[in-house]
């Protein structure tokens, strides 16, 4: 069992959701590719020197990327770099493309990370930035309403994304609480469960928005992330880019970073125009919206670049996070210590952090 300092970074989110409307916004804009965006905007002095070519993998999930990709922040401060954008529905889907050779750069968990660089997938990664850190924006949601705690799951059917964060969740409340091995797990990504959930295939489930405000309707959240974070098993939505792709473009990277650290503060803040960019790029009503972004937080760069991350222990827990991995049948068997020790990407958030 690992010792809770080390198990404080485990386990990061990265799981796609396919988001419903539910609402509108008055700038005009809407999720599809080709349709008129926001002003576009720099938060620094653009560079035209950096000429990369990034393919960016992302997910319907209330973070920063959803600001950078609205604001089209990227394309602004680097003019001549070449950038694509491409929606994932999991962490395992994006796993799937960086293994395949497709992506350069995207959100992805330590779970998934953490598979990805453990045999036998073996991809060569690094992780570049903490997107959020979840609380109740993932939660354990019950039918029976006469359940009110994880032990009446006894003898369930549970539905979760295999390899999430929100795997990991489950997973660490159901061994607290002694009944891992009576719960049977399903898996299922959010836009399956709504659909399993009204057949009554399923009698409870982990997930996020906009999955699991549907499930309230008819269900009960018993237990959220952080409930879980309390007892030492927090989680969190990164990016992770190849190793080759970080190695060849620390301009770009440091854009990058920069932008996104901008998105975070922003959302930190909670500006009205970066909620405004979220809602628009999830198709969800700004109010909607911003009830998501409360059971979430968001790290700027100097935070992230502290002891408790990048500064040193995110290393650390990646490498505790290979356990869990190969305890839960997700992977077949630990790559070498140094492996995991070496995904976290300091220098960019170093510079940036410094300004």
């Amino acid at each position: 069992m690992p010792l809770p300092w080390k198990r404080a970074l485990a386990a990061v989110a990265v799981i796609g959701v396919t988001a419903m409307a539910t609402g509108c916004v008055e700038s005009g804009r809407t999720v599809h590719p080709d349709a008129v965006q926001a002003v576009p905007e720099c938060p620094v002095e653009p560079d035209p020197s950096i000429d990369t070519t990034a393919r960016i993998a992302w997910q319907a999930i209330p973070n920063g990327d959803l600001v950078v990709k609205d604001l089209q922040m990227l394309e602004t401060c680097m003019p001549n770099a070449e950038i694509s954008w491409s929606k994932f529905d999991s962490g395992g889907d994006v796993v799937q493309a960086f293994g395949a050779g497709s992506v350069d750069i995207g959100l992805v968990g330590s779970s998934p990370a953490v598979r990805a660089v453990s045999p036998p997938l073996d991809i060569d990664l690094r992780i570049v930035w903490l997107q959020d850190v979840i609380g109740a924006a993932e939660s354990l949601i019950v039918r029976d309403d006469s359940i009110t705690s994880i032990d009446g799951l006894e003898g369930k059917k549970v539905a979760v994304p295999f390899g999430s964060t929100a795997h990991y969740s489950l997973l660490s409340a159901l061994r607290e609480a002694g009944i891992d091995d009576t719960v049977e797990l399903i898996n299922l990504s959010p836009d399956k469960m709504l659909a399993a959930w009204q057949r009554g295939e399923i009698d409870a489930a982990w997930v996020w928005d906009p999955t699991l405000s549907e499930l309230q309707s008819t269900g009960s959240v018993i237990l959220t992330s952080a409930d879980t974070a309390q007892n030492g098993y927090p989680t969190f939505d990164m990016s992770a880019a190849t190793t080759g792709f970080v190695d060849q473009n620390p301009e770009f990277m440091a854009m990058w970073t920069t932008v996104q650290d901008a998105a975070a503060r922003r959302l930190a803040d909670g500006e009205d125009a970066a909620i405004e960019s979220v809602s628009v790029q999830l198709g969800l009503a700004p109010d909607v919206v911003r009830k998501q972004t409360e059971g979430l937080e968001y790290l700027d760069a100097r935070e992230q670049a502290a002891p408790d991350y990048f500064g040193g222990a995110l290393g650390e827990v990646l490498e505790d996070t290979s356990g869990f991995l190969v305890d839960a049948g997700e992977t077949d068997g630990a790559a070498p210590p140094e492996t995991y020790l070496q995904m976290p990407y300091p220098d960019a958030i170093e510079e940036v952090a410094a300004r």
